[in-house]
């Protein structure tokens, strides 16, 4: 396969029909969301009822996050992917859900965003920043968020300094940048942030939520594609990402990060 056949099938894999795209679920996205307002109110800023909270969804993928901002907030939200399948399914999912008047869907890279919509006072990002770096991707969020505005990312974190070697070895071949949740704090605060929050995604938001429904649709692909032992390597080179998780879960995970503009 050439890099655009690649592609392809990367996204015939990860379809917009998986309940999830990455490692999340509906509770950890509230749980984030709770945290943000609540401090932001002690504050007297940002509170979920305001009608004039501008929100952006950067990474947005087909909607699950997305969908849950629009149950719990009041304001207009813009949801940003490259990918026009992806936008497609939040858009359905918007409409069963009776939210699609409060999200505009946006096609376009995160990487060229800028200030023609404005800024926002609440910026969204599930697991979608590694594509920019996360440092990177916080310091962009900057530039677009409103003064005092507000922040919600999770990034791939080591959890402990001791990773066994298959571990290790594991993430210096698929995320060389993975770092430990001082460092990414410490970013954050060089980004001009304040830190209001973090805690870590439960096993389950990476097993019920993610990886049973993609081993489900592996298994339905590996029956399409028997034959074809260049795609058979990418199902295996995913399924061994998931043994991975399942026997190292203790060392890494998805931390979210709760932070507000200085």
């Amino acid at each position: 396969m050439n890099e655009r056949e690649k592609m392809e099938f990367l996204y015939e894999i990860f379809d917009a029909s998986l309940p999830r795209l990455g490692p999340g679920s509906d509770a950890s996205t509230k749980r984030a969301l709770d945290t943000l307002f609540s401090s932001a109110k002690h504050r007297g800023t940002y509170a979920p009822e305001d009608t004039k909270l501008r929100i952006l969804d950067i990474g947005c993928g087909n909607g699950a996050p997305t969908i849950q901002l629009a149950r719990h907030t009041h304001g207009p939200i813009v949801a940003v992917d490259n990918h026009p399948p992806f936008l497609d399914e939040l858009q359905r999912r918007a409409q069963a859900a009776g939210v699609s008047g409060k999200i505009r869907i946006c096609l376009k890279d995160m990487r060229d965003l800028g200030t023609d919509d404005g800024t926002f006072d609440l910026i969204w990002s599930e697991g979608a920043l590694f594509i920019m770096g996360f440092r990177e991707g916080i310091a962009a969020c900057h530039r677009l968020s409103a003064p005092g505005g507000l922040l919600a990312a999770s990034e791939l974190t080591w959890l402990r300094a001791d990773p066994p070697a298959e571990c290790r070895q594991f993430f210096a071949d698929v995320y060389p940048v993975m770092v430990d949740a001082d460092t990414n704090l410490a970013a954050i605060a060089g980004c001009g942030y304040e830190v209001l929050g973090h805690f870590t995604l439960p096993e389950s938001d990476w097993l019920d939520s993610f990886y049973h429904p993609l081993e489900n649709r592996l298994e339905s692909l590996r029956r399409t594609y028997a034959a074809d032992p260049e795609r058979i390597e990418e199902f295996e080179s995913i399924q061994k990402e998931i043994e991975v998780y399942r026997k190292y879960s203790g060392y890494y995970g998805y931390v979210f990060y709760l932070m507000q503009r200085r």
